[in-house]
């Protein structure tokens, strides 16, 4: 995406949004190089609690017919005041494709129905084969041809989604960047999305903040290992909750308060979801430890972001039609 596009995109939004950020600074960054891995390194960006981002996941071969490699994420985006004993606050005001194409693939040894690399098995091998999605940006939708199926082709809306936001983890880790865990990461969880609000720990002062890889489109447990893979125009506010610092990345829309919780096996990630969000219940909601695990058994919904990173992805969730008012 040139500068002209995105400057265009940036117009649109404060056309559309006037007053939401009128009072906040506004920057536009087009990314240049992206990083495969999640950890402490010179910032791309140093931002302030309170600025607008413009800009979008970097672009690459990998989203061209011919594919090629991952372009790696934006980042890290360094934000002023951030400190350990706070939450990172992303709001993301729009998260819109700007391409084509979606790639999206099946792999012999990389999916939740695929064999395990980790062990051997008798089984034939799932083939290897990329599939190309068509992007309608204007009516929203994804189109795939399915040559050797009775429906020849297939037509679905898109929900556009972020499968990857990040702070820098703990002390000196670094995390390939398809690994999920406490700093976020590649959690794959569709319900980080426009209009949702992501709450990520911070490990080092000035919290490192990455995004990148973007879906049109992604089932729950992303079963296949892929989702309809395209690059995106986002607007990301950014901002800081001081003095409340949490284990697990928290998210929150117009419906839900969630926490997105990444293990292996799949009941650790469920456990640890669960176990952060009846903790925020009883912080900050003033429930009772005990009611609040009585009333989320009965309330509480949960889906399987992704089975297939290193670390699977389980999003606890609590209706916001039972929290007081």
């Amino acid at each position: 995406m040139n500068q002209i596009r995105l400057f265009g995109f940036a117009l649109l939004f404060l056309l559309v949004h006037p007053f939401s950020i009128f009072a906040q600074d506004t920057i536009r960054f087009v990314p240049k190089i992206g990083y495969t891995a999640f950890k402490v390194r010179e910032p791309v960006l140093q931002l302030k609690p309170g600025d607008v981002l413009v800009s979008n996941t970097l672009m690459g071969g990998y989203y061209t017919e011919e594919g090629g490699a991952w372009p790696g994420e934006v980042g890290p985006i360094y934000i002023e005041g951030a400190t350990t004993e706070d939450q990172l606050v992303i709001k993301l005001v729009k998260v819109r494709p700007n391409h084509d194409l979606a790639p999206a693939r099946i792999n012999p040894n990389f999916g939740g129905l695929a064999s395990d690399v980790r062990v051997r098995l008798l089984n034939p091998a799932v083939p290897g084969q990329r599939f190309l999605w068509r992007i309608d940006q204007n009516r929203k939708m994804g189109k795939l041809d399915l040559p050797n199926s009775r429906l020849k082709k297939i037509e679905v809306p898109l929900e556009p989604m972020l499968g990857r936001v990040a702070v820098a983890p703990k002390n000196e880790e670094s995390f390939p960047g398809l690994w999920p865990g406490d700093f976020g990461g590649n959690m794959d969880a569709p319900e980080v999305r426009e209009g949702a609000t992501v709450y990520l720990p911070i490990f080092h002062e000035g919290a490192y903040f990455y995004f990148g890889d973007g879906h049109a489109l992604q089932g729950q447990g992303e079963i296949a290992g892929t989702g309809l893979e395209t690059t995106m125009d986002v607007v990301l506010q950014f901002d800081l909750i001081k003095g409340k610092p949490i284990d697990w990345p928290r998210i929150e829309d117009d419906d839900y308060i969630m926490v997105a919780g990444s293990a292996r096996p799949l009941i650790d990630a469920f456990r640890l979801a669960h176990v952060e969000l009846v903790e925020w219940l009883e912080e900050d909601y003033g429930f009772d430890r005990w009611e609040a695990y009585q009333v989320l058994s009965q309330v509480g919904k949960s889906t399987v972001a992704n089975i297939v990173d290193p670390q699977y992805t389980v999003v606890a969730k609590f209706p916001k039609k039972y929290l007081p008012k």
